[in-house]
């Protein structure tokens, strides 16, 4: 679960990692008593994706007269798929420096991973790493306070930053075990008034955890289509491609998409209809499918738990209640297989048998749509 930036930075706050004084605001009228309240102020769009800057996303108010007119024009904008409902008002800094920090996961090493980097205020994927200093923390012993000034002065921090980045990796790292957060993060960490401020946060909690933090705001957002399939309990990402994708696993669904770009294809989103889930659920997600509007649906399904007959009397299901205008291509290997290719059948739909196979026939069928 990903927490907005006001929300990260209260945990983060609690934890006596330096915030600046901020407000959330909901209006204009709000967006102007907030800067009354703080002074010049950023007026951040909470919405959980990046690079909100560049796209518009935060703007600056030097009076409490300016506020409502800038808070207008971010508030009901759309940002990267989300509309913008709420704002954080944040004091303005005199940035004299930014820099990079987080805690995370190595997976691979089965160990907590400390990142950071002397060039903030860009993804981390875009830094050079000459730029990255990285430290994998021994869980038995967990941070102390030599391990985040070693990383300072790797950085080129010296005298009250490293001390004070020393610090700052610490209590980052209490909140990642408090927490059973995936990823803590300061992008940028900025270095303001000769001190480290964090200007803007990430919090995201493992899901798995969530019951033993009642305390935490549910965060759920999406499109409104992605909302609409969740509800049902299904995993559901809408991307911007032609081709409307269902399978039957998180793996089986990444390596259809695979699949499809292998082929030259589009996807047109990420679902995951899970294991065993029944005829209902599974014409409702394949009726969402229908009314995105794809070029193509491709429907995967390697039957395990998930019965092939139940696919096929989904899909014929939505068929005749809704219809499906758009090509469809069916492959159905596994539990009751022959029976729901036969079902199939009778209604004029073939099934295919291997993946890369109907890939690529999705994929012919959605060029020949263009």
């Amino acid at each position: 679960m990903k927490l907005y930036e006001y929300l990260a930075k209260e945990v983060l706050g609690k934890a006596g990692v330096p915030i600046p004084p901020g407000r959330v605001v909901d209006t204009p009228a709000e967006a102007k008593e907030a800067v009354a309240a703080i002074g010049p102020a950023a007026l951040k769009a909470q919405v959980l994706v990046g690079g909100r800057g560049k796209a518009g996303g935060i703007k600056f108010a030097a009076t409490p007269e300016e506020a409502p007119a800038v808070a207008s024009q971010i508030l009901g904008m759309d940002l990267k798929g989300y509309t913008v409902e709420r704002l954080y008002a944040e004091a303005k800094l005199d940035i004299e420096r930014e820099l990079y920090v987080s805690v995370t996961t190595d997976r691979g090493a089965k160990r907590p991973f400390v990142m950071a980097s002397s060039e903030g205020g860009v993804e981390i994927e875009d830094v050079d790493d000459a730029a990255i200093v990285r430290r994998h923390v021994d869980p038995r012993v967990g941070v102390l306070p030599y391990f985040g000034k070693e990383m300072a002065y790797d950085l080129g921090l010296d005298g009250t930053l490293a001390r004070e980045f020393g610090a700052l990796v610490e209590k980052l790292y209490g909140v990642y075990q408090e927490y059973d957060a995936e990823l803590v993060e300061i992008n940028p960490l900025a270095v303001a008034g000769g001190h480290l401020v964090a200007a803007d946060a990430r919090l995201n909690v493992d899901d798995s955890a969530l019951y033993r933090h009642k305390g935490l705001p549910r965060v759920d957002e999406g499109t409104p289509i992605e909302l609409k399939v969740r509800d049902l309990g299904l995993a559901f990402v809408e991307l911007d491609g032609d081709i409307a994708i269902m399978a039957n696993g998180a793996g089986m669904a990444m390596a259809t998409l695979d699949a499809v770009q292998h082929f030259g294809g589009r996807p047109k989103n990420f679902l995951d209809a899970g294991g065993g889930a029944s005829v209902e659920p599974t014409a409702e997600a394949l009726g969402v499918l229908v009314s995105m509007n794809p070029r193509v649906i491709f429907v995967n399904i390697f039957g395990g738990i998930t019965r092939c007959d139940d696919v096929a009397k989904a899909i014929l299901q939505v068929r005749e209640t809704r219809g499906i205008p758009v090509p469809l291509v069916v492959r159905l290997v596994g539990t009751n297989e022959q029976a729901g290719v036969e079902l199939l059948a009778k209604a004029g739909i073939s099934a295919y048998s291997e993946m890369a196979v109907a890939a690529k026939e999705a994929v012919r069928l959605a060029e020949e749509g263009r």
